[in-house]
């Protein structure tokens, strides 16, 4: 990692634009989303993303045919919207991409487009083309998900950017 890099400081959204962030925003690994729900206690939801090239879109389903009830984590974000994103490899040495900010939810009905496009980039066109099929009947309705991050952090326990606390930043 370039020492331009490293003197990013955390909270800087210049990360986005690293090659890390970019390596892990095209990535077909979940994202996790940290809220919190109507209760008041915390909650982590592994997620399809797709990187929408200034937010962070997690499209979810409120009505299909496989859903059965509401969803909660809709009425919590809307309650509350400030949320932590984390996308991270699991192979050592660690990357990860940390997010901050507060999402803006937008109903859609039927398959979100964005929905469909991280079905493809998650199941293959062949097994996405089956799960949209069977989901995208009449009444379905989604809810897109949207994350401009406000605070951006950025890990890579390789290229020498760790953690404040192990960095002596």
């Amino acid at each position: 990692m370039s020492t331009a890099v490293l003197d990013l400081p955390q909270g800087s959204l210049e990360l986005l634009d690293t090659d890390v962030a970019q390596t892990l925003l095209a990535a077909a690994i979940p994202a996790r989303v940290a809220f919190t729900a109507t209760d008041g206690t915390p909650r982590i939801v592994p997620t399809w993303f797709r990187w929408a090239g200034s937010e962070v879109v997690m499209p979810t389903f409120i009505a299909a045919p496989h859903v059965s009830g509401p969803s909660r984590r809709i009425a919590a974000l809307r309650a509350r919207p400030d949320v932590a994103v984390s996308i991270d490899t699991e192979q050592t040495p660690s990357q990860a991409l940390l997010l901050r900010g507060q999402v803006d939810i937008t109903e859609v009905d039927g398959i979100d487009p964005d929905f469909a496009d991280a079905a493809h980039h998650y199941l293959g066109a062949e097994g996405a083309d089956d799960y949209l099929g069977m989901a995208d009947q009449p009444g379905t309705r989604m809810a897109r998900i949207a994350l401009r991050p406000t605070w951006v952090g950025l890990l890579d326990f390789d290229g020498g950017r760790l953690p404040d606390i192990m960095s002596g930043r």
